[in-house]
């Protein structure tokens, strides 16, 4: 499946981390593969890289919680007409959260910005961690996204907060 990927970046911040888009396209491309995603025609997806005060507002919003986090995702599951992609959904990220986050780890910043990538991904295509097994099976096949792109197991060192 071929996944078109809106980008947006609301905060300059990113510019700490110079390849986020590249990265980000590696690492979707990397959790379709490990996922044995399939389908005809493409997806879409689009990706906000925000701040910590736009990710507050969307988790206040969304999920009733008065605090910045990681990576939020939002699941459309629109179906495109005949021949058109399939709208997956958002994802949104924080720049000063996942730099702290990397930061405490002793994580390098892509590694730990692909991990969240990839968990958001995940939502959207159906994956959740609700109980101890969704959980547990989520977390492998990120360990595999990470491991496909050359990063260490991220789960060897953090527990993934949104």
């Amino acid at each position: 499946m071929k996944v078109a990927l809106d980008i947006s970046v609301p905060s300059g911040l990113w510019r700490g981390l110079p390849r986020a888009r590249a990265l980000a396209r590696e690492t979707i491309a990397a959790a379709i593969a490990e996922s044995g995603l399939a389908r005809e025609g493409g997806a879409e997806v689009s990706l906000c890289l925000a701040d910590d005060a736009r990710l507050q507002a969307l988790n206040l919003r969304w999920r009733g919680v008065d605090k910045p986090t990681n990576v939020l995702s939002f699941p459309a599951a629109l179906p495109g007409r005949f021949g058109e992609p399939v709208t997956l959904g958002d994802i949104a990220l924080s720049y000063e959260t996942l730099a702290r986050e990397a930061n405490e780890l002793g994580a390098p910043l892509a590694d730990h910005y692909r991990h969240l990538v990839a968990h958001g991904f995940l939502h959207l295509i159906g994956y959740d961690h609700g109980s101890d097994e969704e959980a547990e099976r989520m977390e492998a096949l990120e360990s595999r996204i990470m491991a496909r792109l050359g990063a260490a197991d991220p789960y060897a060192r953090e527990v993934v907060d949104g």
